[in-house]
């Protein structure tokens, strides 16, 4: 057989490296704040769930703006939904950009997280990068109190950061389809998309 000359097809290969917890949405499991390893990858077995879309404006304490346990109260009752989605005011689109290190961004109280898991929430969604305050010399208030870590570890929950809930999406309830990529890590890319519930 003759072998000709060949006519070879370029094609992309690109290598792509980042930390999911910083580079944008991602969806986290209780690996993030064990020792011990696990993944959001083996979190889930269903992707769909009744979720109800809050829309808070922190509030000033000390030089922080938090969410508390109150806030929650006037927004969400018991057994309402199994996921939350939370919006913080002001809103804009400049959330979809922004650099938020060294911003001090508003987070949530250890008792407003307690408060989210006696309301039966098992997936959290919020558009910040972090639950937690963003220097807390790493007591993760947030995140333990969401998990229930180490005392009673909630392996189903998720956290999902660096979401944008546009304005024209009113406070109510959706139906989410947590959708995120299959790593094996403590969390992964996700793109959580909502659908209105008639």
């Amino acid at each position: 057989m003759a072998i000709g000359l060949q006519k070879f097809l370029k094609v992309n290969f690109n290598t792509i490296q980042f930390n999911p917890h910083a580079h944008g949405t991602h969806t986290e499991c209780l690996g993030h704040i064990s020792e011990k390893f696990h993944s959001v990858h083996d979190v889930l077995n269903r992707y769909f769930f009744k979720a109800k879309l809050i829309s808070l404006t922190p509030k000033e304490k000390n030089e922080d703006q938090i969410i508390d346990r109150e806030m929650l109260k006037g927004k969400l009752s018991n057994r309402e939904a199994e996921a939350v989605i939370i919006r913080t005011l002001p809103n804009s689109e400049e959330k979809l950009s922004k650099n938020h290190s060294h911003s001090n961004w508003p987070f949530l109280t250890g008792k407003a997280a307690e408060y989210l898991v006696e309301c039966g929430v098992d997936h959290l969604l919020i558009d910040l990068p972090s639950v937690d305050k963003e220097k807390d010399d790493g007591k993760l208030s947030a995140h333990h109190s969401f998990w229930q870590f180490p005392e009673n570890p909630r392996h189903h929950a998720t956290i999902t950061e660096l979401i944008f809930a546009s304005d024209d999406l009113p406070d109510a309830y959706y139906l989410l389809n947590l959708n995120f990529a299959r790593f094996v890590n403590d969390a992964a890319p996700s793109r959580p998309v909502v659908y209105p519930l008639f």
